[in-house]
């Protein structure tokens, strides 16, 4: 498998993610549902950061449930209940991608449990 993220010139600059990725040579595809921020015994923590963390665990585990990584992602789309915590979801999504890029979509929205702050689906490829 190859990928390749892509900007194009004449488009505005991405922070932390690319703007496009090309795959080329996949075996496999794992669409990963929305996750949430809720653990193994249905508790959702308090607060955006907790939350985040918690669901970016939760789409980690998926990945490793279908062996694979972060280094697999290609695509994610982040729903995310208030604007506000834009920022501090651009600083977690970092903390868990390192500098591997994949394409990202941000979307603020209401979810369906009112006490979730976020929802997190994802791409990947092996």
């Amino acid at each position: 498998m190859q990928r390749r993220p892509i900007s194009a010139a004449d488009a505005p600059p991405a922070i932390g993610y690319a703007r496009a990725v090309e795959v080329t040579g996949v075996a496999r595809t794992l669409y990963v549902s929305g996750q949430i921020p809720v653990d193994a015994k249905g508790h959702a923590p308090a607060g955006f950061a907790a939350q985040c963390r918690l669901t970016w665990r939760n789409v980690l585990a998926q990945l490793a449930a279908a062996d694979m990584t972060v280094a697999n992602l290609v695509k994610v789309t982040i729903y995310l209940a208030d604007r506000r915590f834009g920022l501090e979801n651009r600083e977690i999504r970092q903390e868990v991608l390192g500098d591997h890029l994949i394409a990202s979509t941000v979307v603020i929205t209401g979810i369906f449990d009112e006490a979730w702050l976020i929802e997190i689906e994802a791409v990947a490829v092996a």
